[in-house]
């Protein structure tokens, strides 16, 4: 079927599919950055961002080719899907160096102030004004990201405040790549499209840095590399396709007041399966980055003008 005849069942609310889909896909991002942590052990961060990207954006490719997917067409989009992999490649390679410092929960939770910054960058940008319900959620997170670096327990190392640097500036690159996507002729674009521009650019862009970060293998091992597996095929090439249906599927906003669940799920993980420290200030700042999603999340309510 072209992708330019296909068309969508329209839901106009999130049903029970909805909610398992969005568990799902926030589970398996959560699950992410564990893996993300485990294949630093065998191969450089920057090196895994050059792997995961290529390996995705091939596996994307040929389900665009199966689809009939148009990618070619000069639709205007090329410099800004540029400047988007440009973005989303130095986010990448900001959070896996990131992880070398740093937990996966302290990450994750800072990654995922991304819809704060967007928040202000589309106040000033583009003209989205700022509700007082939104200042308010943005008042939340920002409370949440002081307590993570005020939490001196669960820091891993001396060198931790680095690595949350770097993944707060990953938040606020995956903002900007967002700002651009919204503000360009790439909102007309198909979704995997937008993505293979990212793939395909951040795979490209990061080959000359490799070895800023050291040899390109380290112990490999087949955990390492089934951990990059896990990122590049099923992460990028089948969750992100599974969110971009749900997307043209279901309300934008419904479904994202389900990406509290994302860092919800990182820090349950990474204390799991990497026996990473827990403490009350990592749980405080949880909810309320949580409380700040859903407050910025949700739809403000529209007056009914009363009959006369």
């Amino acid at each position: 079927m072209s992708g330019a005849t296909q068309t969508f069942d329209r839901r106009d609310a999130v049903d029970t599919a909805a909610v398992g889909f969005m568990i799902l896909l926030t589970f398996s991002w959560g699950l992410n950055g564990v893996a993300a942590k485990l294949a630093n052990e065998g191969y450089n961060p920057i090196f895994l961002n050059v792997a995961r990207s290529a390996i995705a954006g091939v596996l994307v490719f040929l389900w665009c080719r199966y689809r009939g997917i148009p990618l070619f067409r000069n639709d205007g989009t090329l410099w800004a899907g540029i400047a988007a992999g440009i973005l989303f490649g130095s986010e990448f390679t900001l959070i896996f160096v990131g992880l070398e410092y740093t937990t996966v929960a302290r990450s994750s939770l800072l990654v995922n102030t991304m819809p704060f910054w967007i928040l202000i960058g589309a106040h000033f940008l583009l003209g989205e004004r700022m509700s007082v319900q939104k200042f308010l959620g943005l008042l939340l997170a920002f409370g949440g990201v002081v307590l993570i670096f005020s939490d001196k327990l669960s820091i891993p190392g001396p060198d931790a405040l680095t690595g949350d640097l770097l993944s707060l500036g990953a938040g606020l690159l995956w903002a900007l790549t967002t700002l651009v996507i919204k503000g360009t002729k790439l909102q007309t674009a198909s979704a995997e499209k937008v993505l293979l521009y990212q793939l395909a650019v951040s795979a490209l862009m990061a080959i000359p840095l490799v070895p800023l970060a050291g040899p390109m293998l380290r112990e490999v091992a087949p955990l390492a590399t089934g951990a990059l597996l896990f990122q590049a095929i099923y992460v990028v090439a089948f969750t992100y396709i599974l969110w971009f249906w749900l997307m043209r599927r279901y309300p934008a906003a419904g479904l994202s007041s389900f990406t509290f669940l994302t860092p919800a799920f990182s820090v349950i993980c990474g204390w799991l399966l990497l026996d990473e420290p827990l403490t009350w200030k990592i749980f405080l700042a949880l909810g309320l980055i949580g409380a700040g999603l859903i407050i910025v999340n949700r739809p403000v309510r529209k007056q009914v003008p009363a009959a006369e």
